[in-house]
């Protein structure tokens, strides 16, 4: 099979993050082309060029992706759209709900736009969603998410409990205490003390008896002295991390894990990578990108990157439609919203709904 081929919008860290995926499966992912302010200093190993229509004049990618800072997301969005040509937006994909409604009134319908939101094709989230559809837990009704920040974390709990575009009611409460924090986007720091870090809690009522749980630290993503917890809850048991524990018989709970299956450990001489994640000897997720060695965000990212190819070739399904992320937005703007005022908020269905 050909590659899917893709070009970059924007020349900063995170169109560096999208070309080091292609340098990494060349087989499976090309870069073809840089869109930059200033083509002379891209520097990025792929053929840079100043606008979008010199970019399309040359070879045409299956998509361009967007990595350009959140103002200038939606502009790069009606360009590609105007243009004819699919478009993957980095999140979110608008900075304001303001934003998102006027980007959805201009491209909304033109069905040419994704969003870059990886986190369920995560190795350990795809096998919980995984999970969680086969029934393991019964009908999911409540997720905790401790991990990530709000609109991933807002597409954790809507995926993982099933739901699309139902109305939600957000309370949410900021608190802010002494806390070390030694490591972050630009390395360790050695001489870290104790700083005021702000976590936001928030709760997700979207009706029925199912709702969310957010929870989140500043720099949750970097500081190793914070772990991650995610918890599914469903009507016979409930997935904690990596422990599921369910009834299977009315009187008859069982204990089982998640395995990961990494090889390269000890004598093992695959090579360092990730194999597959398991629940009761039955796989639930295959590694795509065994063999390169990429990290679980990296493999996540490659395979939104790769299953964006086949949308626009009309070769698979949509893998996060811009409503999708519209909506994981507003509901992250409403915990922000609560979170100031200390307030509820309801968020009510949008156009994109």
């Amino acid at each position: 099979m050909a590659p899917t081929t893709f070009a970059v919008v924007g020349s900063g860290k995170r169109s560096r993050f999208f070309l080091r995926l292609a340098a990494a499966a060349p087989d499976r992912l090309r870069a073809t082309g840089v869109v930059s302010r200033d083509p002379g200093r891209a520097d990025l190993g792929v053929p840079a060029v100043r606008t979008l229509d010199e970019l399309l004049a040359g070879e045409r990618p299956d998509f361009v992706a967007a990595a350009v800072p959140w103002p200038q997301m939606p502009d790069v969005a009606r360009a590609a759209v105007a243009l004819g040509v699919p478009v993957l937006l980095e999140t979110p994909p608008a900075p304001d709900l303001d934003g998102l409604r006027a980007l959805w009134a201009d491209v909304g319908d033109s069905g040419l736009v994704q969003v870059a939101e990886q986190y369920l094709l995560m190795p350990g989230h795809a096998a919980r969603l995984a999970a969680v559809r086969a029934g393991v837990i019964g009908e999911p009704t409540a997720v905790h998410v401790c991990s990530t920040h709000l609109y991933h974390a807002v597409s954790l709990i809507r995926g993982l409990l099933g739901l699309d575009m139902e109305e939600v009611v957000v309370s949410a409460r900021a608190f802010t205490a002494p806390l070390v924090d030694p490591l972050g986007f630009d390395g360790w720091r050695p001489a870290a003390a104790p700083e005021p870090r702000t976590r936001t809690i928030a709760t997700l009522d979207f009706g029925g008896g199912r709702h969310g749980l957010y929870d989140f630290t500043e720099n949750q993503w970097w500081n190793p002295v914070l772990t991650r917890r995610i918890a599914v809850r469903g009507t016979v048991g409930e997935l904690v991390d990596d422990r599921v524990v369910r009834v299977v018989e009315p009187t008859t709970p069982v204990e089982s894990r998640l395995v990961h299956r990494r090889t390269g450990i000890d004598l093992n001489l695959e090579g360092n990578d990730l194999d597959h994640v398991s629940l009761d000897g039955r796989v639930l997720y295959r590694n795509p990108f065994r063999g390169t060695r990429l990290s679980e965000d990296d493999i996540a990212v490659a395979a939104i990157l790769e299953a964006t190819g086949a949308w626009a070739r009309d070769e698979g399904p949509p893998p996060y439609p811009l409503a999708q992320g519209c909506q994981d937005h507003a509901i992250s703007l409403a915990i922000g919203e609560s979170a100031r005022t200390g307030q509820d908020v309801r968020v009510t269905k949008e156009a994109w709904a």
